[in-house]
C-alpha cells in the first residue's frame, strides 16, 4: 500500500480537507482535518475514515491505521 493511494482516497471522502498520511507496508499514522467532523464524538469520525479504506482493510493491504480526526478548528496550533 502506497501513501499517495491512502491520501487520494481519503481526499475523495474528505474533500477539501488537509489529508496527511505516513507509514509504510501496512501500517499507517492519518491525520484528517475537516468540516466534515465538526458536531461529531471521536468515535464516529473515526468511522467515517474507516470507511473511507475499510475495502483495504477487508483485503489485508491495510493492516493498522492510526487515525487523527480533528476540525480545522482543532488543528490550530
Amino acid at each position: 500500500m502506497q501513501v499517495e493511494l491512502i491520501e487520494q482516497r481519503l481526499l475523495e471522502h474528505f474533500p477539501s480537507s488537509d489529508v496527511k498520511v505516513n507509514g509504510d507496508g501496512s501500517h499507517f499514522d492519518v491525520r484528517v482535518v475537516s468540516a466534515a467532523f465538526l458536531d461529531l464524538r471521536a468515535v464516529k469520525r473515526q468511522q467515517l475514515v474507516y470507511a473511507a479504506v475499510n475495502d483495504w482493510i477487508k483485503d489485508g493491504s491495510l493492516h493498522a491505521i492510526n487515525i487523527k480526526a480533528l476540525t480545522p478548528d482543532e488543528a490550530q496550533p
